[in-house]
């Protein structure tokens, strides 16, 4: 199948979840609105396309089918590319894996965005400072040391089973993320993300996703996504 993905230009927010799985998949698709900009999406996001109302991209068209939402993306596509072993449990797991990440993602938005999201940072910046040091001393660790554990109580190599799977995939994105919004932070906890840290070795190595990845279509970050690096948030 010819997969349609519709996410942003320039970023790579939420979107590149389901762009790495899609890659490493070797799935066929296109990256609709780098083609034809981000007009393209309007139609579907005002409800114009029958049968279509996303509330907000990424979304992806798979023959007639219109999904939104990341973690729902990601479980349509997983069966379809083993991307998830076949067990009813283990593709619950996975789900649930990928919805954990999914509210850290939010967390980590608002430390930049605590306010509002139509106003710009330098406009909320210090509750963004409020907001950021309460992440970074309260909730990253717990939840990294939670996706330890998940690691750890498995095989010690993957998130899901014995086998490689989109959350790891989502997992080697998050650990990307967080490196490059905040540094100092995560350097501090090196030493408690061993295994997470070899999980996103692995994965960055595998052959699709390396060649993906020093390609010109992997976006680098910046500071219009989710993982914004603004130094006075990641104070020791």
């Amino acid at each position: 199948m010819r997969y349609e993905l519709f996410y942003w230009t320039g970023i790579q927010g939420r979107g590149e979840f389901v762009r790495l799985a899609l890659e490493d998949a070797g799935a066929t698709y296109v990256d609709v609105a780098r083609d034809q900009g981000d007009g393209v999406m309007m139609t579907f996001l005002g409800g114009e396309q029958a049968g279509a109302l996303p509330f907000a991209a990424p979304f992806l068209r798979a023959g007639k089918l219109v999904l939104a939402q990341t973690p729902n993306i990601l479980a349509f596509l997983a069966p379809r590319h083993d991307l998830v072993p076949t067990s009813v449990a283990s593709k619950c797991f996975a789900l649930q894996l990928q919805l954990t990440i999914a509210d850290m993602l939010m967390e980590v938005h608002d430390t930049h965005h605590p306010i509002a999201v139509d106003q710009y940072f330098e406009d909320q910046r210090m509750e963004a400072r409020k907001r950021a040091e309460a992440f970074r001393t309260q909730r990253l660790a717990k939840f990294l040391d939670y996706f330890e554990q998940v690691l750890e109580r498995g095989d010690g190599h993957h998130a899901v089973g014995r086998n490689h799977s989109y959350v790891d995939l989502s997992l080697f994105q998050l650990m990307a993320g967080l490196d490059y919004a905040f540094p100092l932070a995560m350097k501090r906890l090196r030493r408690h993300t061993s295994r997470l840290r070899s999980l996103g070795e692995r994965v960055a190595a595998r052959p699709r996703l390396a060649a993906y990845l020093a390609s010109p279509r992997r976006l680098p970050f910046n500071e219009d996504g989710i993982f914004r690096h603004y130094p006075e948030l990641d104070d020791a």
